[in-house]
């Protein structure tokens, strides 16, 4: 079956979706000998000679899966390699059997937590899902007011809280991957530019007590936590299951109304004044009595007209 040389690629664990584009329109990627550049090409991996930067890419690649997660140090960038010569992930990763990639970013001099696999499909989910929270412990040059706090919270939508233990300025922040550059610049433009920043939780995934450099593999349990994650976050606002509450009450309402008997609740004022001090109430009692002072005075005029 004929599928987009991108998908192919992310499939077999050679790179992202997003990178397999990058290494076609390159022109690193060739089919049955032809070079391809066009993203909409397809092929058969069962039948068609795929290579990528020269390498063969072989259907039994996608037998394995592998999820890692890293800690990232400092001073290190988030790729495999990099034109500049500056240190890689490739140079933490010898003991993994197969190639693996990193999904998302993490700046050169931040550290923390780095998610990688050779699951094309998963990563691709994952970078669909701009709203998958993630945890950083970041340090500020200077403390911040509860005002700015407050402030910063409204404007990013990040949660906010001082790290306790440190004198330091150290605060536990998390929000989306989209909002973390704003939030940045806004600490920045407010005189409180951060001096360090380390990643500890992405998603279900968190870094626990993985030393520098380290990296683990993922349990069954956690890969399954973290596809639901990725999952609950992409579902659309209008989807029933991002709002299982509101669901509920119209159903509820119609369940009040529609039991036997709902309708005595709306008994008039004056019978329930009757009721709570314990007189017995007659249909039309109340009305009766109120008409009866109304002509009271009017009985005692016309006593006085006869006398």
């Amino acid at each position: 079956m004929q599928e987009r040389l991108q998908k192919i690629i992310a499939r077999a664990g050679i790179a992202s979706r997003r990178h397999a584009e990058d290494l076609i329109q390159s022109g690193l990627v060739t089919v049955n000998g032809q070079i391809v550049t066009e993203l909409g090409s397809k092929a058969d991996e069962s039948t068609d000679h795929i290579k990528v930067s020269g390498k063969l890419l072989r259907p039994e690649q996608n037998r394995d899966r592998i999820y890692l997660i890293l800690n990232k140090p400092p001073d290190v960038v988030s790729t495999l390699s990099d034109p500049e010569g500056r240190r890689s992930l490739h140079e933490l990763l010898h003991a993994v059997p197969q190639r693996v990639f990193p999904v998302g970013r993490l700046e050169y001099h931040a550290m923390g937590l780095v998610f990688l696999t050779n699951d094309g499909d998963l990563a691709n989910r994952m970078l669909k899902a701009h709203r998958l929270r993630q945890t950083y412990l970041m340090k500020l040059k200077s403390l911040l007011t509860f005002a700015e706090i407050e402030q910063l919270s409204r404007s990013t939508g990040a949660r906010i809280s001082r790290v306790r233990g440190k004198e330091s300025p150290w605060y536990e922040v998390t929000l989306t991957d989209a909002r973390r550059d704003a939030l940045r610049n806004r600490l920045f433009q407010t005189g409180h530019p951060v001096e360090k920043i380390k990643r500890i939780r992405l998603g279900s995934l968190e870094l626990g007590g993985l030393q520098p450099g380290e990296h683990r593999t993922l349990s069954p349990e956690e890969v399954s936590s973290l596809s639901r994650a990725i999952d609950g976050e992409l579902l659309p606002a209008s989807s029933p299951a991002a709002r299982p509450r509101e669901l509920k009450r119209p159903f509820s309402k119609r369940k009040a109304f529609a039991r036997p008997g709902a309708g005595a609740r709306h008994e008039s004022r004056d019978n329930r004044q009757h009721v709570s001090a314990g007189r017995p109430v007659r249909p039309g009692q109340p009305g009766q009595r109120k008409k009866a002072r109304h002509s009271r005075p009017s009985a005692e005029k016309s006593m006085g007209k006869s006398s």
